[in-house]
């Protein structure tokens, strides 16, 4: 039996996939898991190089590049008129690139996490008649997954049924699949992943993640606020996660404001396999409000401070803040205010580390949406969409 599973773009897309092939393979080992990821995506070796992965793939894939509060750049930005154009293309080389890719790989059922490279995937497949399944984390569905919405055998979501477009007879609301790596963090656990990291287990630690290509705005709000909390609070340990891009410039920013001693309890780090363990370790986190990353740690039970791109399409971000904020569930700011501001994040840090009840009341709350049989769900969406097919 072979199943395809495309999507990408961040890390967003491929964490879940990946979380997925694990349970599909631990199910049925001799299963055939084939990924299908963008030409050109700055993540796609993580895939391919995964143990559950037994094949992967390029194809070519457009972007429809749209920025939420920006609408003049949509007509009068030439360089972006120009990308997407050419984009266009790209989807049409894609499909035939899949046309060709599932007639020779013949799978018996496809899962599409969302990401452009999902579009020629999905048309083929309803071409082909191939089953396949498309899965939207955020609150609201991605344009690609709507786009191939039409030909699915079943949409799985990661919030309340109601706030998608698609036929309530084909959703199932399933939640975030996520790494089995994630829940819920005990004081014997955060001390076993601290010392793994080298930190000790009396200390207080934040840890900063922008998703897996970073977030260059987040990045230079928090490295201008280290150096002041470092003062405040000797012993602090800051773990960031930087992206891969940013992490070089970050290192080298660190490294000219802060003391030597100071330096030493700053963790930079690219991109990591095991962000769990950063998590875990931290007592708070600054992080972006994708779902992904919101679910994970919601499984964690940990206090987070969320700062939503406010320009990714349709504001997804925000909206999906906006639900947790609600339920008390995490503390928003806004990257407006941030950037005019780093004394707004800074105050949110120090307030959250000098109140651990505040910790733990926010921690309850996110824990509370927790949905941490997602990936056991959606691996049973996958395999029974074969089942029927006999």
């Amino acid at each position: 039996m072979t199943i395809v599973l495309t999507g990408g773009g961040s890390g967003g897309h491929i964490t879940p996939i990946l979380a997925v092939a694990d349970e599909l393979k631990h199910r049925t080992p001799n299963l055939h898991l084939v990924y299908i990821g963008k030409h050109g995506d700055k993540l796609g070796d993580i895939p391919a190089s995964h143990p559950s992965i037994d094949q992967a793939f390029n194809i070519r894939a457009g972007k429809l590049r749209r920025y939420h509060g920006q609408w003049w750049r949509h007509v009068l930005d030439l360089p972006l008129i120009i990308r997407n154009i050419r984009d266009g293309f790209w989807v049409i080389i894609g499909i035939w690139q899949s046309f060709w890719l599932l007639k020779k790989l013949k799978p018996n059922v496809i899962f599409i996490k969302g990401g452009f490279v999902g579009v020629p995937v999905g048309v083929v497949a309803g071409w082909l008649h191939i089953p396949y399944i498309t899965h939207d984390s955020d609150t609201l569905p991605g344009l690609a997954n709507k786009i191939i919405a039409k030909r699915a055998h079943a949409h799985a979501v990661g919030g309340p049924k109601h706030l998608y477009p698609y036929p309530a007879h084909k959703t199932h609301e399933v939640g975030v699949p996520l790494n089995d790596q994630y829940k819920p963090v005990t004081y014997q656990l955060q001390s076993e992943y601290r010392k793994g990291l080298g930190i000790k287990s009396d200390v207080k630690v934040i840890c900063v993640t922008g998703g897996g290509l970073g977030a260059r705005r987040l990045n230079d709000a928090v490295a201008a606020i280290v150096p002041t909390l470092l003062l405040h609070y000797p012993s602090l340990v800051v773990l960031h996660i930087s992206g891969r891009d940013h992490q070089a410039g970050l290192e080298s920013y660190y490294k000219d404001k802060l003391s030597a001693e100071h330096y030493k309890h700053v963790l930079v780090k690219g991109f990591v396999n095991d962000l769990y363990r950063y998590t875990a370790s931290a007592d708070v986190v600054i992080t972006r409000a994708g779902a992904t990353q919101l679910a994970e740690l919601a499984t964690q039970r940990k206090a987070a401070i969320v700062v939503p791109n406010p320009i990714l399409t349709g504001g997804h971000q925000t909206k999906n803040a906006q639900q947790l904020e609600k339920s008390n569930a995490i503390i928003v700011l806004s990257e407006e205010k941030l950037t005019k501001d780093h004394t707004v994040l800074y105050n949110a840090i120090r307030d959250l580390l000098d109140h651990q009840e505040k910790r733990h009341k926010l921690a309850q709350n996110l824990g509370n949406v927790a949905k941490p049989d997602a990936t056991k769900r959606l691996a049973d969406i996958i395999l029974e969409t074969d089942n029927n097919k006999h």
